[in-house]
């Protein structure tokens, strides 16, 4: 069967950054090389929607910077290890951006379309 008549799930994945000091300037050092990444997923169809994930403050200041905390994705893959290949091969998971420990990827299933 070929990848373009393969079934495609949705997954949503929840890949905190690590906790530790140095954690948001080494994602702002390797942002450019992850959007990218991302940029050729999305235009591939395989991200669905993805960004980043930041402190409340950036709603209720909005002139304060915004301190990203993670990130989020809706992907489209035939299976979750396809997710988790592209996951850990990002430069947000190779540089120790995101939290390994606390990674979350497991089917998603949208209670409404999403746009396409």
């Amino acid at each position: 069967m070929s990848s373009s008549s393969s079934v495609r799930h949705r997954f949503f994945v929840y890949a905190p950054d690590k906790t530790e000091p140095g954690t948001l300037e080494r994602r702002l050092s390797v942002r450019e090389k992850h959007l990218v990444g991302a940029k050729a997923g999305h235009e591939s169809g395989f991200i669905r929607i993805g960004g980043a994930l930041t402190t409340p403050d950036a709603i209720t200041n909005p002139d304060a910077p915004k301190n990203m905390v993670g990130s989020a994705f809706i992907i489209e893959a035939e299976s979750i290890e396809q997710v988790k290949n592209m996951i850990e091969n990002d430069i947000y998971y190779t540089s120790g951006v995101w939290d390994p420990e606390k990674l979350v990827i497991t089917p998603f299933f949208s209670a409404f379309p999403l746009a396409a």
